[in-house]
């Protein structure tokens, strides 16, 4: 799929900010990390790219920060800056990759463990209120149509499909 040209009907007047959907969606997913950082930030002292990295490595086992780039879709600086904090912290051990010796091994704690465990509770409530409002099939409908806009994004960008 190439990248969309400029059609003779589309017009500067014809985009309209509020209706437009990219911006629809960065301000839902703003308003979302905001609430959601705020809570993790305040309880536990954590920023959005530390829960996801302890989130992935509970979910996946141990991983190289490479790896946890592909799969978070976060820079390499992001990555790279949350997990310094948490290795400082201990939630987080790094280890030789024996696989690879110019890079590093990540996994989790069994303090990072157990911070894992005590704030997945809270991850799901605010799921649960946040999805409150839609029917079980509307969920499904928008995971389906946010999983199909990504790889079109993916796709568009000439970046290869993330796992």
């Amino acid at each position: 799929m190439s990248r969309p040209s400029t059609l003779p009907e589309q017009t500067a007047s014809a985009l309209k900010l509020d209706d437009y959907l990219p911006y629809r969606l960065s301000v839902a997913s703003n308003a979302v990390s905001s609430l959601i950082a705020r809570a993790y930030e305040d309880r536990f002292g954590l920023s959005i790219p530390q829960w996801r990295l302890i989130c992935v490595l509970a979910e996946d086992g141990a991983k190289t920060q490479r790896e946890i780039v592909l799969r978070t879709v976060m820079d390499k600086v992001t990555v790279s800056r949350a997990a310094h904090g948490l290795v400082t912290r201990r939630l987080v051990a790094r280890k030789s990759n024996k696989a690879d010796g110019r890079s590093h091994v990540l996994a989790l704690t069994r303090e990072g463990e157990r911070l894992h465990a005590e704030i997945a509770p809270l991850a799901l409530a605010y799921e649960a209120a946040l999805i409150s409002g839609l029917a079980p099939a509307e969920v499904a409908q928008l995971k389906r149509l946010l999983a199909r806009l990504q790889g079109v994004a993916v796709t568009l960008s000439g970046a290869a499909q993330p796992q």
